[in-house]
């Protein structure tokens, strides 16, 4: 059975993931989440960290490094990820396919949240104040092309609406959101890339 070592940015992300990787790949993998201090954090240490699996990463093994685009150029971003896979002698699937990767890196567009405005259903369900229809409006048609910061559009849109006057928690929120998410439905393709990359590593 493969095992899933998960580098992620922050806690939110680790919340969100436990409840959605069982989901995605259900009982044909095990994994553990490794939490980094931040964006920079992850990868000021990620060389040196796939160096350190490189010297004893069993066969069964694969390492999937997750982490939002924010502003950053998505191609620049996701070459930097894959040298730092190839300086540790990691093929990565970019390089060499699902059949030989190692390595897994994945970009949430442009942030976690755009998963969660993927998924209106899951959104209504965990806050039933939201419009029935607002992911049909040309700001949040495109979950991936949601502009300003998703957090920050999700959290105006949820304040709008009465929900976390004092300010939105990110991990109660990713905890919230992900228990109603369904990894079919998602419209964000960032999603669907991680999710079937995810898929492909299980196989």
């Amino acid at each position: 059975m493969p095992h899933l070592e998960l580098l992620v940015e922050e806690l939110s992300m680790e919340e969100a993931l436990k409840i959605l990787l069982p989901r995605i790949v259900g009982s044909a993998a095990t994994h553990r989440i490794h939490v980094f201090e931040g964006k920079p954090d992850l990868l000021r240490k990620l060389p040196n960290r796939l160096r350190a699996y490189a010297r004893f990463l069993p066969e069964d093994w694969r390492i999937v490094v997750l982490v939002d685009r924010d502003s950053q150029e998505c191609r620049e971003l996701k070459a930097k990820l894959d040298r730092a896979a190839a300086t540790a002698g990691l093929a990565t699937k970019t390089a060499a396919g699902a059949d030989r990767c190692r390595v897994l890196n994945r970009i949430a567009i442009e942030e976690l949240e755009a998963w969660f405005f993927g998924d209106a259903v899951a959104l209504r369900a965990a806050f039933p104040g939201l419009p029935s229809t607002f992911e049909k409006k040309s700001a949040y048609r495109d979950p991936d092309a949601i502009r300003g910061g998703t957090f920050e559009r999700l959290a105006r849109l949820l304040q709008g609406k009465g929900y976390y006057p004092e300010g939105v928690p990110k991990i109660e929120l990713a905890r919230e959101v992900a228990k109603h998410m369904e990894p079919e439905r998602n419209r964000s393709l960032s999603f669907a890339h991680f999710r079937d990359g995810i898929r492909a590593l299980c196989d």
